[in-house]
């Protein structure tokens, strides 16, 4: 007899990764931060060949494989960028896959009129990076870790942000949330926090619900009452997104106390749409995006 396998499609492939991960207990976009000098330090977003950061659903998986890992360089490459370095990719190793968005055209028959029309369409196809620790002979750069900026510099660096991002917020008792009928995020005073990092990546993952507004970016997720779907997939941009920023500002984040109930809710979700993860992760990263744009202008983000 013989054996034939099916190959999965990337959304089924990444949102199997992911509730791996959700149904053990963990919110893989916190492992960053599990840990090691990343417990103090935050945790930076995965570096193309160029340099420049990985964006979206690519982040979230990158951070799984270089937790899973050990890896402790950020920078990825495929085998053949690799080799124009005059670099090698180690016999054995394995690489992480990583998907992008191409696009394509499809002629369609009109039953009506019995034209052919062309349709354009986007469609997710994957790929393979190796950490600069999996490869022999790169240039020196590569293996350079920059040390994070000490602390007070990115508490500042935090506060400024946050500063320049003109949402209403108000201070006061022991909750943390963002009212879509005021407009208005609510957190509770400065002090109540652990840590400045705590109260910065709480007020991070408020100001993703502060971008849903109508005025802003208007997600629609079909929300009707709390705890519903829509109320779980807006969590789940919210989550992502405050990893992303938390990424991006050197912050550290934890989980928060609802860890429980809001594991549930979004593995039913990835359990019943497997390009959910994907589309919340560009969400986010288009929430985050929105907000660098607001707090520095002249900044220029390129796509995932």
């Amino acid at each position: 007899m013989t054996k034939t396998t099916t190959k999965l499609d990337p959304h089924t492939s990444i949102t199997d990764r992911i509730l791996a991960e959700l149904e053990q207990g963990t919110r893989p976009w916190l492992k960053p931060w599990s840990g090691g000098d990343m417990a103090t330090s935050g945790a930076t977003r995965p570096l193309r060949a160029t340099g420049q950061p990985y964006r979206g659903i690519n982040v979230l998986l990158l951070w799984i494989e270089a937790q899973a890992s050990g890896f402790v360089s950020p920078s990825w490459m495929t085998y053949r960028q690799a080799q124009a370095f005059g670099a090698q990719v180690r016999k054995g190793e394995r690489g992480a896959t990583i998907v992008y968005y191409g696009d394509s055209n499809k002629t369609v028959r009109d039953e009506n009129s019995g034209e052919d029309n062309e349709h354009r369409f986007r469609f997710l196809k994957s790929y393979t990076v190796f950490n600069v620790a999996q490869i022999d002979g790169l240039p020196e750069r590569f293996h350079y870790i920059p040390e994070p900026a000490p602390e007070v510099q990115r508490i500042a660096a935090a506060e400024a942000f946050f500063d320049r991002i003109p949402a209403t917020v108000n201070h006061g008792g022991d909750r943390a949330y963002y009212i879509p009928s005021a407009d208005r995020i609510q957190l509770p005073p400065f002090a109540a926090f652990h840590d400045a990092h705590g109260y910065y990546t709480t007020r991070g993952h408020e100001t993703v619900h502060w971008t849903n507004h109508k005025s802003r970016l208007d997600r629609s997720f079909g929300r009707e009452k709390w705890g519903d779907e829509g109320y779980a997939r807006e969590e789940l941009v919210a989550e992502l997104g405050a990893a992303f920023l938390a990424a991006d500002l050197g912050l550290s984040i934890e989980p928060r106390p609802d860890h429980a109930s809001y594991l549930a809710s979004w593995i039913r979700v990835l359990q019943n749409d497997t390009r959910a993860i994907v589309q919340a992760a560009a969400h986010a990263e288009r929430a985050v995006a929105y907000l660098h744009q607001l707090a520095n202008p002249d900044e220029v983000r390129e796509a995932a």
